[in-house]
């Protein structure tokens, strides 16, 4: 999968065309996707995008391919010239449809495949494609939004990472969020160490990544990780009420959020370089380390099925 979203360097290049787009192109919640589900409430100006996965819910080039038409979408039509009057969308969410589940993480599969295939390029591939949809979601996509991620169940690794980079991280009291890559001898490659340096310093990130704990989320709501933590089954509807409280403060809570931006950026470079290192670690670890990372693939497959089917 080639990367083809361009959503913050481009943003502002063709308004004319995004205004064609919005009155021409099909709503984007009409469209058919298998990874995703869609859901835009006007009258509380949020966007939900919700993973929804059937089998192991992990970062796949399918799940990332359609991430980025959502991506897209909303940078074509939301990054509009400031007398625009289109203000339905002020508030961007991504969480999951899988029960108990947020996201776990990077394709272990196909990082097993790569690096007994010595395929280098194929892991920079899908680490650099990951990396820049994280720079997407650090950056609201280049429109004038407040991004959200709402963690119900576990984050693990490329799925912990993934909430780390919106705006704001709400997180329900059983969920769980940890970076376990340190037990095939990796780390997280794909923004959890930029993230985290930036939320809780660089000690506190690197004994996360070095020490593979699964963290609730009241620990990291204690941390300041977490910025909201709810209770189980409340996620969504305390996300709703946040919005409508903060009607009033939304330009000057979104420029908090730019102001953070601007003192402290994650830049994609700085994303790309730690990527690589990642990738290039990829390829020294030993054939106990790749069993050990498709034991853990096993193991997060076999729960999906025993969740599938008590759920039946």
């Amino acid at each position: 999968m080639a990367f083809h979203s361009r959503v913050v360097e481009s943003a502002n290049e063709n308004p004319a065309l995004a205004v064609q787009e919005r009155v021409l192109g099909v709503p984007i919640t009409d469209r058919n996707f298998r990874e995703i589900s869609l859901r835009h409430d006007r009258e509380d100006k949020i966007f939900w995008c919700f993973m929804d996965q059937t089998g192991r819910p992990s970062y796949t080039y399918s799940l990332g391919a359609e991430i980025q038409q959502v991506q897209d979408w909303i940078a074509n039509n939301y990054t509009m010239p400031t007398n625009s009057t289109h203000d339905d969308l002020r508030y961007f969410v991504c969480g999951s449809k899988t029960p108990g589940i947020y996201n776990l993480g990077g394709d272990l599969r196909h990082f097993a495949e790569c690096i007994r295939n010595r395929d280098l390029a194929a892991m920079r591939s899908y680490a650099e494609t990951c990396v820049r949809m994280q720079y997407a979601n650090a950056n609201s996509f280049g429109a004038p939004i407040i991004t959200m991620a709402l963690v119900q169940g576990d984050a693990l690794g490329g799925g912990f990472e993934h909430a780390l980079a919106f705006d704001i991280l709400v997180a329900e009291r059983s969920a769980r969020m940890g970076l376990p890559e340190i037990i095939f001898n990796l780390f997280p490659g794909m923004g959890a160490y930029s993230f985290l340096l930036r939320r809780v310093g660089r000690k506190k990130a690197e004994s996360f990544i070095l020490e593979g704990k699964i963290h609730s989320a009241e620990e990291l709501f204690e941390l300041g990780i977490v910025d909201i933590l709810v209770e189980d089954g409340q996620g969504e509807a305390a996300i709703v009420e946040y919005c409508q409280k903060g009607r009033a403060r939304f330009a000057a809570e979104r420029a908090v959020y730019l102001a953070r931006r601007a003192a402290d950026p994650v830049e994609l470079e700085e994303l790309l370089r730690i990527t690589n290192i990642w990738a290039e670690t990829a390829m020294t670890l030993t054939e106990a380390d790749v069993r050990k990372m498709e034991r853990l693939a096993d193991a997060q497959e076999r729960r999906i099925q025993r969740s599938l089917t008590s759920a039946i």
